[in-house]
């Protein structure tokens, strides 16, 4: 019991420099996990729903679904880079339009008509 007090007791004597933001602190307790999770594994002492984990998150099914989602996530990306471009599209054929109207005497720069 001895051994793991003394090597519980030098893992918590490393300090860590205090995270700045929330997602940092969440980067460091997952890495704290893992490395828990890990030293467990390695020793025999991980409980079934840890083993369960792992298993399952190197499943080829695991592997599938996440492809699927990186490629949901770009299609996702693709949609709203194109609506962008439509809407930049868009207002260039509108200031092209109040251009023209402008330039043939039909309008003036507020857009309203002229009368003549």
């Amino acid at each position: 019991m001895k051994k793991t007090k003394n090597a519980t007791s030098s893992d918590s004597g490393k300090k860590m420099r205090p995270p700045m933001t929330p997602e940092a602190r969440e980067n460091q307790l997952t890495s704290l996990a893992m490395d828990l999770a890990e030293k467990q594994l390695r020793e025999g002492t991980a409980s079934s729903q840890v083993i369960a984990h792992f298993l399952k998150n190197a499943s080829t099914r695991n592997q599938i679904e996440l492809e699927k989602l990186k490629r949901e996530n770009e299609l996702l990306r693709a949609k709203t880079d194109s609506l962008q471009s439509a809407q930049r599209i868009e207002e260039l054929y509108k200031q092209a339009m109040d251009s023209m109207r402008k330039y043939s005497g039909y309008g003036d720069e507020e857009g309203d008509v002229d009368d003549y």
